[in-house]
């Protein structure tokens, strides 16, 4: 193509020069021919020409020092603006000459373009994604007021469009105190034409187009551009992907052998074989221990080798030092499968990391597949297999979770055991020697039992493979994930502005919002997005009705609806007509809907499936229509302290409203099954073991109830980013 041979050209000329950076005029070439509208220039010699190029523009003009070492122009004092005559001009050129000195080789001569609005345009090379696109304010407040948005190239039309409405300071897109809306098709057409750039040249490293500013009709212009050349550096793994059949078939073994069992309860050796056998595993187990004959009654083998049966998997908790050794015995057992428990590898640093290196060879090299080291080990419930180092047992479900953290993993699925939110598999993904979070998505992908991915990640082992897999199981089912070490180490020094905006957790959560990944901002996130995604129906708007038993409730709940991006859309003359009917005169007719405290479930039923039924919401959250019961308890203590004959009358109350309550429930689900909207619910009272999540059987949804209104507004909040990241991305209407 002519544009990447005349752009090969002007960039093959600076590296047979030895440079590492364009001129503004070559850079400004470059990417007008990737279609970003950058300014009308000229190139001038000497301080005469610069004066005949700025009379043929007409004034005012702007004047720049020119130079492959100018890359920080303003700094130096090498622009002049609003030049408006011969003399003036002149003046420029000898102070930019000046101050320049040798680094000089001319002059930029540009018309001076006026505009209220300046943003900033650019592409950088992450270490670990690769090519990324950025653009936010610009001008000389670009890194003070530091707004800016980023996606990892190649940039889609929809991933643009999605840039633009994260952009917090998006007022200055419209409208602006008398100028015309910015014209968003040319910024889009900038972003795409960068992330071309970025795909097309792998000579560039950093673009930086500050400003491009919008004039009065809302038509943007590059008048600053600047291109770096380099080698990028890009971390990528080099290793087969796991095929997702062995991942299955790790979670589904039919027999195991624990390798360096233990009769010592402290040990990890007995905790793994204690919870798998309490977790009534029903495939063979072995136990192989060269020092011991018996662990609670079982029979002990020496070694893997005398084991009379076929092993599935081995769970090894041997010392560091002995595992080398052992990959020739389960090479000739055929043990494919290795769950290694033990630490003491690359995330020990020293001579831990080699240790790594040659365990991942002899592994690969005997066709022997390793989750670790450093787990704390796997569940599948549908297996009945629990081999953690934790006591929890949850129930079988859809929920898919993998933790870099095993101690933050297993606190989870003890967490997701209480609130009844049942789960298809866990993993505690250690150091990811051999099988990475990147494997563990490409299986639950295709797992038809997998409904909802939750992971906790603090590094990936290959960006751009993350990014993609990610992108692939967002498209089937929602991906839940938090990152740790979510801080602002890692920047490196750059060349330009968009360099120095980078950092590793901005551009890995830009990522993941590209992939359509849910992003969580704490631990407990996890489980209630989880309970959220897996057990209801996903909204199609973000238009939110609710139900409150006071007003208090109702006020706080629209508040943080409208901070996470929801609407609370007014009633319609017909609800309110309909609700007057069966509410006291004093109901406030608005949304929310205060039932003015009446404690009355026929109520509550019959109002909220008003408003399933509405058209005008997409969601409906009920608050303290369920969690009367710890009310009830201690309000009963009370009355029988008084009156202890009361306390018969007090129980049955408990459980009729314990009843009335499961009642309740079955039929919001009843309405999630007719209306697709989710319903979820806020306790009145956290107590009585409720549980987050109410199965009801038969049907394809759950109850779900929080226990405060910022974490159910949250869990619907997130589901409606997901919904309309699908829509963006074509796959729902």
């Amino acid at each position: 193509m002519e544009k990447e041979q005349t752009a090969d050209k002007i960039i093959l000329k600076a590296k047979t020069e030895q440079r590492s950076a364009l001129t503004e005029a070559e850079s400004k070439q470059v990417l007008a021919r990737y279609g970003i509208p950058v300014v009308q220039e000229d190139v001038a010699l000497t301080a005469d020409d610069a004066v005949k190029a700025a009379e043929a523009f007409g004034y005012p003009i702007v004047l720049k020092g020119l130079g492959s070492k100018l890359t920080h122009k303003t700094e130096r004092g090498l622009v002049h603006l609003k030049l408006l005559n011969t003399d003036a001009v002149l003046e420029a050129a000898s102070d930019i000459s000046r101050l320049a000195g040798d680094d000089l080789e001319g002059y930029l001569v540009q018309p001076m373009v006026r505009g209220r609005r300046e943003f900033v345009a650019g592409l950088f090379c992450d270490s670990q994604f690769g090519p990324c696109v950025m653009f936010g304010l610009g001008g000389v407040f670009t890194e003070a007021l530091d707004d800016v948005v980023f996606r990892v190239a190649p940039v889609s039309e929809a991933q643009a469009e999605a840039m633009l409405d994260e952009f917090r300071s998006t007022k200055l897109l419209g409208p602006f105190r008398g100028e015309m809306p910015v014209n968003r098709k040319k910024i889009i057409d900038v972003i795409l034409g960068l992330s071309r750039l970025a795909m097309e040249c792998p000579d560039i490293v950093e673009v930086d187009v500050n400003p491009l500013v919008a004039n009065a009709e809302g038509e943007i212009t590059a008048v600053d551009a600047l291109i770096i050349l380099g080698k990028r550096i890009e971390k990528r793994l080099n290793r087969h992907p796991v095929n997702p059949k062995d991942i299955y078939k790790m979670f589904s073994p039919r027999s195991i052998a624990f390798v360096g069992v233990s009769g010592d309860v402290r040990k990890w050796g007995y905790r793994l074989l204690a919870n798998t056998v309490a977790g009534e595993f029903a495939g063979e187990i072995y136990l192989v221990n060269p020092n011991d004959k018996d662990i609670a009654g079982r029979k002990v083998y020496k070694s893997l080798l005398d084991i009379p049966g076929k092993v599935d998997i081995a769970v090894v908790t041997i010392p560091a030092s002995r595992i080398l050794d052992l990959i020739p015995v389960m090479k000739e057992k055929r043990v494919r499968y290795v769950l290694l428990i033990t630490s003491g590898f690359a995330e020990a640093g020293g001579a831990g990391v080699q240790l790594e290196k040659d365990l991942v060879a002899a592994a690969e090299e005997a066709g022997i597949i390793i989750i670790g080291p450093n787990t704390m080990g796997l569940n599948n419930p549908h297996a009945k297999l629990f081999c953690v180092g934790s006591a929890a047992w949850p129930k079988p479900g859809s929920v898919s979770l993998v933790a870099q953290s095993g101690n933050l993993g297993t606190q989870l699925i003890a967490f997701a055991d209480k609130e009844n939110i049942g789960l298809r598999a866990f993993c505690g993904s250690g150091n990811e020697a051999m099988v990475t979070v990147e494997d563990f998505m490409g299986a639950f992908e295709v797992d038809e039992i997998t409904k909802t991915v939750i992971l906790y990640i603090e590094s990936v082992k290959d960006g751009r493979r993350f990014l993609q897999q990610a992108e692939r199981v967002s498209r089937k089912k929602p991906v839940v994930l938090l990152k740790g070490g979510r801080t602002e180490a890692g920047n490196t020094a750059a060349a330009s502005h968009t360099g120095a905006m980078a950092s590793n957790v901005r551009v890995f959560n830009a990522a993941c919002r590209q992939a359509g990944i849910i992003l969580a901002r704490q631990p407990m996130d996890l489980l209630d997005l989880s309970a959220a995604f897996s057990s209801l129906p996903l909204p199609q708007g973000k238009r939110v009705a609710l139900v409150t038993l006071g007003g208090g409730w109702g006020v706080v709940a629209t508040d943080q609806c409208a901070e996470s991006g929801l609407e609370i859309p007014p009633l319609s003359a017909d609800i309110i007509r309909r609700i007057d009917e069966i509410l006291p005169p004093y109901w406030n007719r608005g949304n929310p809907v205060d039932l003015v405290g009446e404690i009355d479930f026929d109520v509550a039923t019959k109002v909220v499936e008003m408003l399933a039924e509405w058209d005008g919401c997409d969601a409906v959250i009920h608050l303290g229509v369920v969690g009367l019961q710890s009310l009830i308890e201690n309000f009963g203590k009370s009355c029988v302290k008084m009156q202890p004959e009361l306390r018969g009358l007090i129980d049955q109350r408990r459980i009729d409203v314990d009843t009335m309550e499961n009642i309740y429930v079955e039929h919001t689900i009843r309405l999630m099954e007719k209306y697709r909207k989710p319903i979820l619910g806020v306790r009145l009272l956290d107590g009585q073991g409720k549980q987050a999540v109410t199965d009801m059987a038969g049907s394809e949804f759950k109850g779900v109830s929080f226990p405060t209104p910022e974490r159910a507004v949250n869990a619907l909040a997130a589901m409606v980013r997901y919904g309309k990241w699908l829509k963006r991305e074509g796959l729902q209407k």
